[in-house]
């Protein structure tokens, strides 16, 4: 018991597990009833019932109440071992341990007896019998019913008693499967019997419990068997075999602390015996009786007072946890309110950084917007310029060429009809695309349709996929205009025969994404030609992203991305 004491000590010790502390002071309780220092056995098993009270083992709880009821009984502190069993019912009553609810009955029934209470002990008793039903435990059914005999012999209604002793040695098989129990019967019939005078199997039966208390080694029950064969033959003034078992019934009594059979071992050596031998076992009994009387009483002290000092430092550590657990509350309000003014705090800079965003986006849009008023102001002056150059320009350019045919004047003819041609290409190029008339999707179908031919063809993806009457006018010319700049350069310098345009709106920007098969260029040596510097232009102007990848051979990849919120980007060259 010491070992496992100590094991499960260093095993708590390592975990800080309530269930391994609780179950060291059970040991500790244990070991100290085997020492028979109950006062501290007392103690250990309240330490331990309180811990399995704070982490609700109520099966725990239920045990090592019935544990310390035990005790009691034995100090004969009846009524305190009553309250234990009580409260030992509370526990174990709502989870239906039967084999726990059994013993507790059992042990009312036994108080109950001490207390004078006949009712009450038939009535525990018989609850405790109910319970043997629905268990069919042989074992506790025969000690119920040798407990219902023995209150009826105290009573010496031995009739009736020998009535529950034979049905308690009714049992299948009870001799071979309990024989501790079976001597306990029979040890109990033989003494109804005895009383009852009926003396001629009396013998024959102590004699046969003697024998299997030996066999078992049951040294607590020897001396009581001996105490009986002590009576048995001082009743028939047979004093050699009666001084025989008295001085048996001592020893075993001594060894096992059975105080009772010790007192009346005593009492028959002096009965037994004369003269000083006597008056020496006279006087040892009164000894004996007085300081068992007085250690009864202080055991019943130090019980109460372990109750006492047990109740009252958990009603102190209800206190501490009242003020305790209002102590964490004031701190939690506390922290609570830091937090809340933490959130408040963060929740102001959030909105204020809300507030700066939002100012900052709004003046963006307004002037991106102002920006797009501006591109439609200079594409309004184009528009004027060109058709000032198609209408004006160009007009008098063909009135001057008549002139100059009708004179044969043929050689400055030609040259004027080439300025001509280049006034009206001009005129061409400087021209505002209008989406009014015909959508921007029929625009570029056009603008591909115009360009496709067998040796230079041209596939188009996503032109069809969005709503393109939500963009600004601004973007979508940008978008026809590098389409076209792009197309002309694939097929005037890159030679190429295949060109793929691929088109995309995302959430924040329009993506125009051009690849063709021609001969690529070096972008690190190239200069860019006067058309690709007016793309760059007018990319920039709508903050937009030029990006154009070639390498010799490779063809060459033309990345347009434009902002529909006027964020600005850089263009790069790879």
């Amino acid at each position: 018991m010491k070992t496992i004491t100590t094991q499960v000590d260093s095993f708590y010790k390592k975990t800080k597990d309530s269930i391994l502390l609780a179950k060291y002071y059970h040991f500790k309780a244990l070991q100290n009833k085997l020492t028979y220092t109950n006062d501290s056995s007392f103690y250990y098993y309240h330490l331990s019932k309180d811990i399995s009270k704070k982490i609700n083992d109520s099966l725990a709880v239920g045990r090592r109440l019935l544990s310390l009821a035990i005790l009691q009984r034995e100090a004969k502190d009846y009524r305190g071992g009553e309250i234990s069993l009580i409260e030992a019912l509370q526990y174990l009553e709502p989870i239906q341990t039967s084999i726990y609810l059994e013993r507790v009955y059992t042990n009312l029934g036994l108080i109950s007896e001490e207390l004078d209470q006949k009712d009450d002990a038939i009535q525990y008793y018989a609850k405790t019998l109910n319970i043997n039903k629905r268990t069919k435990d042989k074992r506790s059914y025969t000690f119920t019913n040798n407990n219902l005999g023995l209150l009826y012999q105290k009573r010496n209604n031995h009739k009736k008693a020998i009535s529950y002793f034979n049905k308690g040695l009714s049992q299948d098989s009870i001799k071979e499967k309990y024989p501790t129990q079976y001597a306990l019967l029979l040890e109990n019939l033989a003494a109804s019997n005895f009383l009852l005078g009926k003396k001629e199997n009396v013998l024959r039966q102590y004699n046969k419990v003697l024998r299997i208390r030996e066999r078992e080694k049951d040294f607590t029950e020897l001396s009581t068997t001996h105490i009986n064969l002590a009576d048995y033959y001082k009743n028939l003034n047979q004093t050699k075999k009666a001084l025989f078992h008295s001085n048996e019934a001592l020893q075993y009594a001594k060894q096992t602390h059975n105080n009772k059979r010790w007192l009346e071992a005593l009492k028959n050596l002096s009965d037994l015996t004369s003269g000083e031998q006597s008056k020496q076992y006279l006087k040892e009994y009164i000894a004996l009786n007085d300081s068992l009387f007085q250690n009864e009483r202080r055991l019943k002290n130090q019980f109460a007072k372990i109750r006492y000092e047990t109740d009252k430092k958990e009603k102190e550590n209800t206190v501490l946890k009242t003020e305790n657990e209002k102590k964490q509350a004031e701190i939690l309000q506390h922290k609570q309110q830091k937090t809340i003014g933490w959130l408040l705090f963060v929740l102001s800079l959030l909105l204020f950084g809300v507030g700066v965003l939002f100012y900052f986006n709004r003046k963006r849009k307004l002037l991106y917007q102002a920006q797009l008023e501006r591109i439609q102001a200079r594409e309004h002056e184009r528009k004027q310029i060109a058709k000032s150059l198609h209408d004006e320009v160009a007009g008098d350019l063909r009135l001057l060429h008549r002139k100059l045919e009708k004179s044969n004047l043929l050689e400055e003819a030609q040259k004027l009809d080439a300025v001509k041609e280049n006034v009206r290409n001009l005129s061409h190029q400087l021209s505002s695309v209008s989406f009014d008339k015909v959508p921007f999707k029929d625009q570029i179908i056009n603008l591909v349709s115009d360009y496709f031919e067998l040796d230079f063809k041209i596939k188009v993806y996503g032109i069809r996929d969005y709503d393109w009457t939500t963009l600004d006018n601004s973007i979508k010319r940008l978008l026809y205009l590098s389409t076209r700049e792009s197309i002309q350069n694939c097929k005037k310098h890159a030679k190429a025969s295949k060109i793929t345009i691929n088109f995309s709106v995302r959430k924040k920007y329009v993506h125009l994404g051009i690849i063709d098969n021609g001969i690529g260029f070096n972008t690190t040596v190239n200069k860019k030609g006067i058309g690709l510097q007016n793309l760059q232009e007018r990319i920039e102007e709508l903050n937009g992203k030029l990006t154009i990848s070639s390498e010799v051979g490779k063809g060459t990849q033309t990345s347009i991305q434009i902002p529909l919120n006027g964020w600005t980007n850089k263009n790069t060259f790879s």
